[in-house]
């Protein structure tokens, strides 16, 4: 069976035909407004159906928050959201009725936590994502999390680094929380330059390992994950992650006695999926979909 996989992301979607064993076609779309977005994403999925033939299901992994309640009958649609006009985009609800499958939905974390979670082998992991927003996903026993709503732990509060003084931070709702001080938009606002663009000696980057290792510290403490992945464009920089192992160990200060340098070169990891990590794990929420 063939399977659609969409990974809507803030600033692009990345869509694909086939199953999470790998696609037979992909394409970027830039994220603008609703109408336009879903409009490219549909056309993808006519030329691409008609190439390669039907397909079971349709499954998303999408930025939030989501009302993910299947009891709800708002369920599949993004809540309030700083992407503007995105705030009650119902995409399940468009795509079934555009193609006549089942569509699954979750956060795009999530996605990419299920996918990684596959290919490390263990039932407890959590991926986070430093881009545009920061994310975390997290699988217990093997199932995403969600209960009321969806862990959103780019909005927990940080300590702030010194570094960051006189930075308000660019969270339209809490300011200086993690995704507030350390997403890619807020290292272009508080230095002036694209993570890609700042020097590994720049003192960015003390800041920016500090406030992951703080989110580690958060998910170790609190879901004891066997694993922590870390992806998305500014963990791009190849130095950043052994900063963040440095940063977590230095944050958890002994506590934890499981977690030493050798344990953080272990648990403490850059994605394994050979594709985008959200994109697979979509295809397996599409799996999922078409079983139901």
């Amino acid at each position: 069976m063939l399977f659609a996989a969409i990974e809507a992301g803030g600033t692009k979607f990345v869509c694909g035909i086939g199953s999470s064993k790998g696609s037979l076609r992909t394409e970027v779309i830039p994220t603008t407004d609703p109408a336009e977005t879903l409009s490219r994403v549909e056309a993808f999925l006519d030329a691409a159906i008609a190439e390669f033939g039907p397909i079971a299901a349709i499954g998303i992994g999408s930025f939030g928050p989501l009302d993910l309640d299947p009891a709800s009958p708002g369920h599949g649609r993004i809540l309030a959201t700083p992407k503007p006009g995105w705030e009650g985009t119902d995409m399940p609800a468009r795509l079934r009725a555009r193609f006549g499958v089942p569509v699954g939905i979750d956060t795009d974390v999530n996605a990419a936590a299920f996918a990684e979670m596959r290919l490390h082998g263990v039932e407890n992991l959590a991926y986070v994502t430093v881009g545009t927003g920061i994310g975390a996903g997290i699988v217990v026993q093997g199932r995403t999390m969600r209960g009321l709503g969806h862990p959103e732990c780019g909005h927990i509060a940080v300590a702030r680094h010194p570094a960051h003084a006189d930075f308000a931070g660019i969270c339209p709702y809490h300011g200086d929380c993690l995704e507030g001080m350390a997403s890619g938009p807020a290292l272009q606002a508080a230095w002036g330059a694209s993570a890609s663009h700042l020097p590994e000696d720049h003192p960015a980057w003390d800041a920016q390992a500090d406030y992951l290792g703080q989110l580690c510290v958060t998910l170790i403490l609190t879901v004891a994950p066997q694993r922590i992945v870390l992806g998305g464009g500014v963990m791009n920089r190849p130095f950043l992650l052994e900063r963040v192992r440095a940063a977590t160990l230095r944050r958890l200060n002994g506590y934890c006695v499981q977690w030493d340098a050798a344990k953080a070169n272990e648990a403490l990891l850059p994605p394994r999926s050979p594709e985008a990590p959200g994109l697979v794990g979509s295809y397996l929420i599409a799996e999922a979909a078409s079983e139901q």
